[in-house]
């Protein structure tokens, strides 16, 4: 498994296991212990997926040292301000059963941005969080929070495929060694992304399916990635992408796939209210 070097000093696996919609009732447990098996060393969670627990008891119990796994989670924005974001990073260690957590992030960035990122930058100064970065922030939210930050992000977790490419972002970004981590690098499931023949025809040159092929071009391109399945085939199947490499046409083949557009709009008026009324991450605390 490649890793990325992080503006911070610290390194991440370039694929990740992601759990977002996975239930907390076993489900959760049986695909990261899947994933393990499969040979991902990086599991991505947050408070507001509701199975920190279930991935805790995943790693602890795969018997792997917990050092050799990468484990990010995410603070909800019902816990943001300064106090607020301490005690919810405590939770969060307290349901992974960990002492530290490799990376954590700001899930959405609305409300107190500035007091909760504060807040993660003590955390991370007492060696309780490694690694510290932002979710969802388009150009305009990072500008808007950023400059009030006293250290960068590592990452900036935003939606990205080969449909969305986050080139507006990037140009932002990557002069500052702030790394893209892509939720949804494989659209989602978007039938047309992945029979697009500029896909297949790649895909059927290196006898690798589309998505893989998806993947190594976001890789190859610097974007951390974190598909997510609970089908086991496709568990063992997406990280296996280190043994062929594209060229810089097939690169740039994909470049132009890029519409620009994605499915999520963090600078719609009303998100963080809506979002602040329909999840409640403390309900069962």
């Amino acid at each position: 498994m490649e890793k990325i070097l992080l503006n911070d000093g610290n390194s991440i696996p370039a694929v990740g296991f992601g759990v977002f919609r996975i239930p907390n009732d076993g489900s959760t447990y049986r695909a990261v212990r899947a994933a393990l098996d499969a040979g991902y060393r990086h599991i991505d969670t947050a408070v507001a997926y509701f199975n920190e627990a279930e991935v805790g008891k995943a790693v602890k119990d795969s018997g792997i040292p917990r050092e050799e796994i990468f484990v990010t989670s995410k603070l909800w924005l019902q816990d943001y301000g300064f106090d607020a974001a301490r005690k919810g990073t405590e939770l969060s260690l307290k349901k992974l059963g960990f002492d530290y957590i490799d990376l954590y992030l700001l899930h959405q960035p609305y409300g107190d941005v500035a007091g909760a990122w504060s807040a993660l930058e003590e955390e991370k100064a007492k060696g309780r969080l490694r690694s510290i970065g932002v979710s969802n922030m388009t150009p305009k939210i990072w500008n808007k929070f950023v400059p009030q930050f006293s250290t960068l992000p590592a990452v900036n977790q935003v939606e990205c495929n080969p449909y969305f490419q986050q080139r507006k972002l990037r140009a932002i970004l990557d002069p500052l060694n702030v790394k893209i981590e892509a939720w949804g690098p494989l659209g989602q499931g978007n039938c047309r992304l992945l029979t697009d023949p500029a896909i297949v025809r790649i895909a059927e040159k290196y006898g690798k399916n589309a998505e893989q092929v998806i993947l190594r071009f976001e890789v190859q391109d610097g974007i951390i990635v974190l598909p997510k399945s609970v089908n086991p085939e496709r568990i063992a199947g997406n990280p296996n992408i280190f043994d062929f490499s594209l060229t810089d046409g097939e690169m740039n083949a994909l470049r132009a796939l890029d519409t620009g557009k994605g499915t999520h709009d963090p600078d719609m008026p009303g998100i963080g209210e809506f979002l602040l009324a329909n999840y409640d991450v403390h309900k069962e605390d």
